[in-house]
């Protein structure tokens, strides 16, 4: 199986960093320099591709992606919800220390009450835009004579700190939500995205303009990040798509049930989604449309192509659309299956065909591609990430401790807590009661056996540098609430592990059935999209 996760370190030799007015035109000599082009899914987990597992969903241009570069199989994203990652992405930095530590726009202190959660504590507030002042993956390359391009999910913040007020010179539908609020097909009701053909899919229109930047910029270097909104909530695909994954399940006969408990939400345990396998390979196809427009401008030799997500799957909450096993939990949970990403590296220099077991998060991205880039930008922000490219060569990453830090509760289950990987270890901190959960990943993969209690001093020594670590960046951490009314609680748990949990084996026996519908005409998908 390939998935992978890059970190990266960068080399600091001193320049003079500017973004403001227009970028320098590249000279015969930096023409020669890679092009990247960073591609980013949105709660694309572990086990969703073919190349990394799946059997029911069908990705043959990122399986053949894998194939032609190194896929790197223990590889995380900065954070298990999307903006702390995107962040860590952009800044190289852990989220503790950025401070973007949960989703933009997601309820803090007594406003977390509203969610009718009643849960023992109140998350702490957290920033809601990207730092002005730090040095973003985009500047970095923009003041090294690149072209820049955005196009897809930003929810980096608003107005002042969109995509093109850190870097990026153009930016189609960048801007702070977090999901396609018109859904995936024209009219897409975004200001960053025009409509231009009713029901035109949106992650082959963001496929689409990243192709003509590509194509108008080919005799320049540039940086282009693709940062498609699926497969996030909404579930919309064709009913085309939906018939055939909806025969592919009843023909290998599913399951009577899918959802299991775990401690404060059913999961899912299957994936047989139709709606989400059509999602998937509407990614899919619109990579290889990027994929194709790279061979055909004679740019693929020079190109650093990366792709990979910014948290798991969403097994839990949402849209309970796909299933991460047998890694634990999904998007939203402290365990591997929340945190776990494909991650795959093609391009000069880059091996064909090889895995990678070096553990490497987001945070690595930046000073990685600057590395293999051969730019030095003089970083505004103390990095936590690494440049991870000798690994590529054979070299070993240095030993290093990795931080995640999630002091909220989220939609979709996952306790507030904190986590650090020193080697095979794993150690969960859980901010409501202090008990540490410990478990060793070569083992114990889908961490089922705790041995905290078995290995006390190696538990409090971890404990020890995951709570010096994070009292060192100034991290904030949730409260008590005084006003949790307990019966309240119970009653919300209750209903989880029945009704709801009910309701969700209903809904997905009904997606089987050959008439079952979304809506009256399957979201106004009228365009071919092939």
């Amino acid at each position: 199986m390939f998935v992978t996760a890059i970190r990266l370190f960068c080399f600091s030799l001193p320049f003079l960093l500017t973004t403001c007015g227009q970028p320098s035109i590249p000279t015969d000599g930096q023409a020669n320099k890679p092009n990247v082009l960073l591609i980013l899914a949105d709660d694309l987990g572990y086990h969703d591709l073919g190349v990394t597992g799946s059997s029911f969903y069908e990705t043959p241009h990122l399986d053949s992606l894998a194939a032609q570069g190194t896929a790197f199989t223990q590889a995380y994203a900065g954070s298990r919800v999307c903006s702390p990652s995107r962040a860590s992405i952009m800044l190289g930095q852990f989220t503790a220390r950025h401070g973007i530590t949960d989703w933009i726009g997601a309820a803090a202190g007594a406003r977390w009450r509203t969610k009718q959660r009643h849960t023992t504590h109140l998350p702490p507030e957290y920033q809601r835009a990207l730092s002005a002042s730090a040095t973003t993956l985009p500047e970095a390359f923009r003041a090294n004579g690149y072209r820049t391009f955005f196009a897809g999910k930003w929810h980096l913040g608003g107005t002042g700190s969109n995509p093109e007020d850190h870097g990026f010179e153009q930016n189609v539908a960048g801007w702070d939500k977090g999901s396609p609020i018109g859904g995936f097909f024209d009219p897409y009701k975004n200001p960053k995205l025009h409509n231009r053909q009713p029901g035109e899919n949106l992650s082959l229109r963001l496929a689409r303009e990243t192709a003509d930047f590509l194509q108008e910029h080919s005799k320049s270097p540039f940086f282009a990040m693709l940062s498609f909104y699926a497969v996030h909530a909404p579930l919309e695909t064709t009913k085309q798509r939906w018939e055939k994954y909806r025969q592919k399940a009843v023909t290998t006969h599913p399951p009577a049930t899918a959802f299991t408990m775990e401690r404060r939400l059913p999961i899912r345990t299957e994936q047989d989604h139709p709606v989400y396998a059509g999602l998937v390979e509407q990614l899919d196809l619109a990579v290889g449309i990027v994929l194709k427009a790279l061979d055909s401008l004679g740019l693929a030799e020079n190109t650093i192509v990366v792709f990979t997500s910014d948290n798991g799957g969403v097994a839990s909450g949402d849209a309970y659309a796909t299933s991460n096993l047998p890694l634990r939990g999904g998007k939203g949970y402290q365990w591997e299956g929340g945190i776990r990403e494909p991650l795959f590296l093609k391009g000069p220099g880059i091996p064909i065909g090889q895995t990678n077991a070096s553990p490497v998060t987001g945070a690595d991205l930046l000073p990685t591609l600057t590395a293999l880039a051969g730019i030095s930008p003089a970083f505004t922000q103390e990095l936590d990430g690494i440049d991870v490219s000798p690994v590529l060569s054979g070299s070993a990453l240095p030993t290093r401790p990795l931080f995640w830090h999630y002091p909220h509760y989220g939609n979709q289950g996952g306790d507030p807590s904190s986590i650090i990987r020193q080697g095979d270890w794993k150690l969960i901190h859980y901010w409501e009661d202090g008990h540490d959960e410990l478990y060793h990943l070569s083992e114990d993969p889908g961490e089922q056996k705790d041995l905290s209690q078995q290995n006390p001093d190696r538990t409090a020594s971890m404990r020890k540098t995951l709570l010096d670590w994070l009292q060192s960046v100034n991290a904030a951490y949730p409260t008590p609430d005084p006003d949790l009314d307990p019966t309240k609680a119970q009653a919300w748990a209750d209903r989880m592990r029945t009704k709801k949990r009910e309701q969700l084996e209903a809904q997905r026996q009904a997606m089987f059935l050959p008439d079952w519908e979304p809506n009256a005409d399957w979201w106004g998908s009228l365009v071919t999209e092939d």
